[in-house]
């Protein structure tokens, strides 16, 4: 198996250590023993993303010069042990990045952290992967993502900012085409001017036009005094009209005038003003088609989409969603004031296998409201709301007695990996609860203890003589 990185194992008790390194090993991962002295951080390799799971009794050895390490390298520590409840408090207050799991050890939660580590190692490598003055940071602050559709997209956004021409974003609903539009004015040179958005389709017909034009004071009943319109307030920067295919067809009239001779009319007004302003339109309808039914002009449809963008809906940038639910975990943690450590592989599994038909924005209500109501530990599938769960098919697994609840992929599958996979996780979730007594899981697993032991070695799981 390829490993996906390295693990540092710090941990006196060899039961546990054999466990932990046991079950890592399995899941991919370089696994490295190390001792814990005064010089501990020094022994570790320079600049490395790694993650330390050391034993909670160290944790006054460890944390005082952890927070300088954290700056540099991010890693994540977790700190396991049957510690104090203060000693758990005061690891977890310590940073972010400070984790601690009790035993006996739930094999569950220690790969839902380390899994969460490596997401939030690779938001950071995103960040600093940027050549040209940091751009990329801009765009991960709002934008997540590493999938390639997502670094297509943000390679885009960077090409087109600097350029004046007419943009339009084209997307689902919920994708996130205003952060989108966002990233690009931030991006251009008008990013020291306003950044106007206008959402077309939520602002009435009869009161769109002197939204977005102004009018002068007496040009309509309740006009009292003059008042400027979103063009004006968006002169030199950027005006982002959202929902643009709801536009009504007197509108799209004036809007191209505004696009031809960069000037308008404010509504009762008889003269033109000049305006400098950069347009982003965005929309959720296919223009093309509306261009056929004649419900939106040829003409401006070809004056609005010089550049366009379109951004790929969730369902197909499934391995963005562990990078965003880290994301939305760790500001809906801070906005809560909660303590919602993260969520379960198998959450994870059934939500990266989700359709998500309201997008990012589906998702991120999802983690605000299991935040607000499990408000610590982990996110379990039995916390989902029941149409996540829905699409999941059951399949029984006589020989284990226990029902496992997974969705056959649509590629189908391995059945003697699958299978093969099963027992090793039943095996070392035995050895987990028995804090690595091999007798006992034996029992718990109804088998001899030789039996089990020949597993180990022919899995390549064996641990430590007892």
């Amino acid at each position: 198996m390829h490993a996906n990185g390295t693990i540092f194992i710090a941990d006196n008790d060899l039961k546990t250590r054999d466990l932990v390194s046991a079950f890592l090993t399995y899941q991919g991962y370089n696994i490295t023993h190390t001792e814990i002295s005064a010089s501990f951080f020094d022994t570790l390799p320079k600049n490395s993303a790694d993650i330390i799971i050391a034993d909670l009794a160290y944790l006054h050895s460890i944390l005082p010069d952890f927070s300088e390490r954290a700056a540099s390298t991010n890693p994540l520590l977790v700190l396991i042990g049957y510690g104090s409840r203060n000693s758990k408090q005061a690891a977890n207050e310590t940073s972010e990045n400070v984790f601690t799991l009790p035993k006996p050890l739930n094999l569950d939660e220690l790969e839902s952290l380390v899994m969460r580590a490596r997401e939030y190692q690779s938001m950071k490598m995103l960040d600093n992967t940027a050549d040209d003055g940091g751009q990329y940071q801009i765009l991960t602050a709002s934008m997540i993502g590493k999938s390639r559709p997502m670094k297509e997209l943000f390679e885009m956004i960077t090409k087109v900012a600097e350029s004046t021409a007419t943009v339009l974003v084209q997307g689902e609903s919920g994708t996130g085409k205003e952060l989108a539009a966002r990233a690009i004015h931030q991006l251009s040179g008008r990013n020291s001017r306003n950044f106007v958005p206008v959402n077309c389709a939520a602002i009435p017909d009869d009161l769109l036009e002197s939204e977005l034009f102004g009018h002068v004071k007496g040009s309509f009943t309740g006009a009292y005094a003059n008042r400027a319109g979103r063009f004006e307030m968006a002169d030199k920067g950027t005006l982002f009209l959202d929902e643009i295919g709801d536009m009504k067809a007197n509108l799209q009239v004036k809007l191209l005038r505004v696009l031809q001779n960069r000037e308008f009319e404010p509504v009762g007004a008889s003269k033109s003003q000049k305006v400098d302003v950069r347009i982003i339109a965005a929309t959720n309808k296919n223009l093309e088609e509306l261009v056929i039914s004649k419900d939106f002009r040829e003409d401006l449809y070809y004056r609005l989409s010089v550049i366009p963008i379109t951004i790929p809906p969730l369902r197909d940038r499934g391995e963005d969603i562990p990078l965003l639910i880290n994301a939305f975990l760790t500001r809906f943690n801070s906005d809560k004031r909660h303590a919602v450590k993260g969520f379960s592989r198998e959450t994870l599994e059934v939500l990266c296998n989700y359709e998500w038909p309201g997008n990012v924005r589906e998702l991120e209500n999802l983690v605000e409201r299991l935040v607000i109501l499990k408000d610590s530990g982990f996110i379990t599938p039995d916390d989902l709301p029941e149409k996540y769960l829905s699409g999941r098919q059951s399949v029984l697994i006589p020989a284990a007695g226990t029902l496992l609840e997974n969705q056959l992929p649509e590629v189908g599958i391995c059945l003697n990996s699958a299978v093969e996979e099963f027992e090793n996780r039943l095996i070392l979730q035995a050895l987990a609860r028995t804090g690595g007594n091999k007798k006992e899981a034996a029992l718990l697993l109804n088998l001899k203890r030789t039996t089990l032991i020949e597993k180990l070695k022919k899995k390549n799981l064996a641990f430590g003589e007892e």
